[in-house]
């Protein structure tokens, strides 16, 4: 499912190409998750973790920055509030990059200083009030 490209018309249908994705992804891996506001990233992040077999509500983790998911099996950053890695690092957020667990980063951007070499990026473009298009890259 790598270098794939995905018209969705829906937010079911983005979760339900998230949870296929998902199925491709292994411990350690960091995905980058790029897209505007309201682009459906928290919606992708939701179909991860129910193609990783989690069950927890998944929330978009703005002010906490990172929220852990199914005991260390997902977690789901985002970094719209930081300005740079340094920061990322002195929170401890860094720390999980090289972990057993599956970290997915929205707003990447915002510290691609620190991020690790290999990542996966996903890009999803709004083109309407609903239809996205979702590349992974």
């Amino acid at each position: 499912m790598r270098m794939a490209v995905f018209l969705s018309g829906s937010a079911q249908a983005t979760m339900d190409y998230a949870k296929e994705f998902a199925r491709t992804l292994k411990g350690g891996d960091v995905v980058l998750l790029e897209g505007e506001m309201g682009a459906g990233k928290t919606v992708f992040v939701k179909g991860i973790a129910l193609g990783l077999g989690i069950e927890d509500e998944v929330l978009s983790p703005t002010y906490a920055y990172m929220n852990e998911y199914g005991g260390g099996k997902l977690y789901h950053y985002d970094c719209y509030r930081l300005t740079d890695g340094a920061q990322a690092e002195a929170l401890g957020l860094t720390e999980y990059f090289y972990g057993d667990g599956i970290c997915v980063i929205e707003w990447p951007q915002n510290i691609s200083d620190v991020l690790p070499a290999g990542c996966i990026k996903v890009k999803i473009e709004k083109l309407g009030k609903v239809n996205r298009v979702i590349r992974v890259e």
